[in-house]
């Protein structure tokens, strides 16, 4: 029996690049075993065997390529990572256990005691305790600033900075930062760029190609849009994943190969179910907007949002998360939540069911009094993680909060 192409390998990186990024989610990474399986293959084992003892010591050696140890490489996760590399743009991806270990396997590839790093404050609660708690320890030292202020990011920058690390949008104000703007001042710095992507994904916004030098992700999210594994990925230039990949192989903060099949099956939808996310929050931030219980709505899709025109240059939509602030502080935001009925109270986010939370005793609940205002997360603030569900039974709920609301003040 012949065959017309060889169906044991990937997709020739050639292809791939005139590949559209709906064709990429569903195609890159790809590989098939000689049982010629259509869907993904799973590699579900610890270890590897080999021929003989010399092709052991050649493996190990690092002179003959292949598999040795699946904290080392897996077949799977290596197939996501080819996936979500290109999908990114970029030329390699690591995946990790979790969202925060690609953070910290950054972190500690990459920089080293007495380096210095500016950071957004607009941050999710544990990259913040992170970078002023635990990277602190280790002699690196964080400074703090507005994500949208250029002046303040431009006036904390000294000699010794090695890295910009900012989200955008952020959590869970969905301020937009200006990525071409802090690139240039990352390079005249001397300083890496290190975008977390997991509000956008690439399908609505690609870090690398606005001058990031990498892209972080907690594949938990989007990546894998139905709450089911824990993961994370970084993206980048080999020079900087090679590093990374190296602390990964030493410390042990690797992808688990089921995790890596569920993100890479994921991914096949992860278009059209960022396009479904963006259409609800977008009709979702409008109609809270009309309420008169709501004091702000944050939605950069929104007129009203002060980046709303960089947020259209620099993304393709506006992303799926909503915050709004209710007058009155924790009570009234506590009894509005409560009274919702079919959306889950929980503060994971990027699921296709609609989540809700109260950031300032949840996500960012570990930040002190004085670091929840400089990020203005306030007691009446609520972030809705707005899924795929139809939008009239999504505003069925809510209004469910709003009547409770107003039960409270009869």
């Amino acid at each position: 029996m012949t065959f017309g192409r060889d169906e044991h390998q990937w997709i020739p990186e050639s292809d791939l690049e005139d590949m559209s990024l709906d064709t990429l989610a569903v195609r890159a990474g790809q590989i098939r075993t000689a049982q010629l399986e259509h869907s993904d293959a799973i590699f579900p084992t610890s270890s590897f065997v080999y021929g003989s003892a010399a092709q052991a010591a050649a493996r190990f050696g690092g002179d003959e390529p292949g598999n040795i140890y699946s904290r080392f490489t897996n077949p799977t996760v290596q197939a996501f990572e080819g996936r979500i590399a290109a999908m990114e743009g970029g030329e390699k991806a690591v995946a990790t256990a979790s969202g925060m270990a690609a953070i910290l396997s950054t972190c500690m590839a990459l920089l080293q005691a007495g380096d210095h790093v500016v950071c957004s404050r607009g941050v999710f609660g544990t990259t913040n305790v992170l970078f002023q708690k635990y990277m602190a320890r280790f002699g690196v030292e964080t400074t703090f600033v507005s994500l949208t202020n250029m002046d303040e990011w431009q006036a904390s920058v000294r000699p010794e900075t090695r890295m910009l690390f900012l989200e955008t949008p952020s959590n869970p104000l969905c301020e937009v930062a200006d990525m071409a703007a802090l690139s240039a001042l990352a390079k005249a710095s001397d300083a890496l760029l290190v975008v977390d992507n997991c509000f956008c994904t690439p399908v609505l916004q690609r870090p690398l190609e606005l001058g990031a030098d990498l892209v972080i992700h907690s594949a938990t999210k989007y990546l894998d849009g139905q709450g089911r594994c824990v993961g994370g990925v970084v993206v980048g230039p080999a020079r900087y994943l090679d590093e990374i990949y190296g602390f990964i192989r030493s410390a042990g903060p690797t992808m688990s190969p089921f995790n890596a099949w569920v993100f890479q099956k994921g991914l096949e939808t992860l278009p059209i179910r960022m396009r479904a996310h963006c259409d609800n929050a977008l009709e979702l931030a409008q109609w809270l907007e009309q309420q008169p219980e709501v004091a702000r709505v944050y939605y950069a899709g929104l007129p009203s949002h002060p980046q709303h025109d960089l947020a259209k240059r620099q993304q393709s939509g506006f992303g799926g998360i909503v915050s709004f602030e209710l007058a009155g502080g924790r009570e009234p935001a506590w009894c509005f939540i409560d009274a919702t009925r079919m959306i889950s109270i929980t503060a994971n986010l990027g699921d296709v069911k609609t989540t809700i939370t109260h950031p300032a005793t949840t996500t960012h609940g570990r930040l002190s009094p004085e670091d929840k205002d400089k990020a203005g997360i306030t007691e009446g603030l609520i972030r809705l993680s707005v899924g795929i569900e139809a939008i009239d039974d999504l505003k069925t709920d809510l209004q469910r909060g709003f009547q409770a609301l107003q039960d409270e003040t009869h």
